[in-house]
């Protein structure tokens, strides 16, 4: 789908600090590639005063080819709510060249959210200056990477609220310079696609999810200890169509609490045996009935250097569920890259 870009009014907004909230390092002003700009550290900086639902925000930036992530933040709530886009200098042409992602609770999702509508495997300009266009629009938006009439990514769908919020500029360490920055109250995006696939077959559409904990109360339990469930409050928290659910939405990771409870009802007609697909980021137990069943690590380079760590359907336990309903929950420990469970019931096995 070629979606050409509209020409809108953009203002450009000063690279000074009245104009800007530069989080935790002013920027320094140089020269740099022939035009005048700052050298840009800090991770998050925002325009000060400005709240934009939906808009324009355009970047010119020039970058180096040392590992970092560098990109643009919109409907930014507070310093850990965020929408984000960013390009990937040390992936240049890889599927994760530049990615979307949604940050909730200061956990940025990517491990969550990867492959086609969240990566494109594209090739920007190094050394030199460049120009990142992200265009958003309700549950919509399109990024454009250098000079490009048809969009770089056009994003599946936003998964944080559609609320105003700030916009600005992710840094994401080593420094990188800038030269512009302009923003537009008005996106016109091109048309939109497919409407979403609804609900897969057998997925968990829904889960209670427990407040925080430290994984270490968990070490070497067998049976979920009825004190610690005791202890826990607990959050509803609807899957995605897929089956995803980001569990960052209820929690954050502080003072040591990374683990949570995901809480399922599972219903049988009768005893049997059925299979269960399971995805979660980073580790988990899961246990029947109180019972444990599995464990497993999907952290990032948990397997070998390349290992990413991205969720998916990746493992199946055989779950001896009995007549009625049966308590499936899922101890997911967290350490960074995003904070995720799936399950997927599959068909009828035996008595």
């Amino acid at each position: 789908m070629l979606c050409v870009r509209s020409i809108e009014t953009l203002v450009d907004v000063p690279l000074d600090g009245a104009h800007w909230d530069w989080g935790e390092a002013p920027p320094t002003h140089v020269d740099h590639l022939g035009r005048a700009c700052i050298a840009l550290e800090t991770p998050i900086a925002t325009v000060a005063g400005l709240e934009l639902e939906d808009g324009v925000i355009e970047l010119d930036l020039a970058i180096g080819a040392e590992r970092g992530f560098h990109g643009v933040v919109w409907r930014l709530l507070d310093p850990e709510s965020y929408e984000s886009f960013f390009v990937r200098p040390h992936q240049m042409g890889n599927p994760d060249a530049v990615q979307y992602t949604p940050v909730c609770n200061d956990i940025s999702a990517w491990q969550l959210y990867h492959g086609p509508g969240y990566w494109a495997p594209i090739v920007f300009p190094l050394g030199e200056w460049f120009t990142i266009r992200l265009a958003f629009q309700g549950s919509r938006a399109e990024a454009f990477v250098g000079a490009t009439d048809e969009p770089s990514l056009v994003v599946a769908g936003l998964k944080r609220p559609v609320l105003p919020g700030k916009v600005g500029i992710m840094a994401g360490r080593p420094t990188i310079h800038v030269a512009r920055f302009a923003y537009g109250r008005e996106a016109a995006l091109g048309a939109p696609g497919p409407p979403p696939a609804p609900p897969a077959a057998g997925v968990v559409t829904h889960w209670h999810v427990s407040d925080a904990f430290p994984e270490a109360l968990l070490h070497g339990a067998t049976t979920l200890p009825a004190e610690l469930v005791a202890q826990r409050s607990w959050t509803e928290l609807a899957a995605e169509p897929s089956g995803l659910a980001d569990l960052a939405r209820v929690n954050g990771v502080r003072d040591g609490r990374n683990t949570v409870l995901a809480r399922a009802t599972l219903r049988a007609e009768r005893d049997e045996v059925r299979p269960l697909e399971l995805g979660f980021s980073d580790r988990a137990v899961a246990y029947l009935n109180g019972r444990a069943l599995y464990r497993g690590d999907d952290g990032y380079r948990s397997r070998d250097y390349r290992f990413l760590g991205s969720i998916g359907f990746y493992d199946t336990l055989f779950l001896p569920l009995t007549a009625g309903d049966n308590d499936l929950v899922v101890a997911v420990s967290e350490d960074f890259g995003g904070w995720g469970v799936q399950a997927r019931l599959g068909s009828h096995g035996t008595g």
